[in-house]
């Protein structure tokens, strides 16, 4: 996979098991400096660390997107989001570990999402290559890969 390249696979969770299973839990709240067609520009504290995020829509017919991300100043991350747009996430998100392919650690990222998407549970699996095989975990429901309303972005 090339360097600034992301390539993820997102699903529906359709129960709490996976909780379970889960190593590591994060608080996130996110903002948007920028949502437009193509691009995104997020700003993201995770517990006590902050990230600033450039996204493009899908780089090719697929699943591959540019992803250029930066460790940030948890105090300038702060005074960022009071400039984001309305709308801005709260989420719990679970760190599953997923079965390793060709010695490459993976992990599920399940997102339980707070406030006005209160009851949306997604899980995401970032894979080195598109077409890259994975296991199916018991609380995996429908698949919603590259569909925008499932976009943290458009939420």
């Amino acid at each position: 996979m090339a360097k600034n390249t992301e390539i993820e696979r997102k699903f529906l969770v359709n129960s709490e098991t996976f909780k379970a299973q889960a190593v590591k839990q994060y608080e996130i709240e996110q903002g948007y400096l920028c949502r437009e067609p193509g691009k995104t520009i997020r700003v993201r504290i995770r517990d006590e660390r902050a990230f600033l995020t450039i996204k493009s829509g899908t780089l090719r017919e697929g699943l591959a997107k540019f992803e250029w991300e930066k460790e940030i100043e948890l105090a300038d991350a702060q005074e960022l989001m009071k400039l984001c747009l309305p709308g801005t996430i709260s989420k719990t998100r679970y760190i599953i570990p997923a079965p390793p392919y060709e010695g490459a650690e993976r992990k599920w990222e399940v997102d339980v999402f707070h406030g006005r998407k209160e009851g949306l549970v997604l899980a995401e699996l970032e894979l080195g290559d598109e077409h890259e095989p994975y296991e199916r975990p018991e609380w995996l429901g429908e698949e919603v890969t590259g569909q925008p309303q499932y976009y943290n972005a458009n939420m």
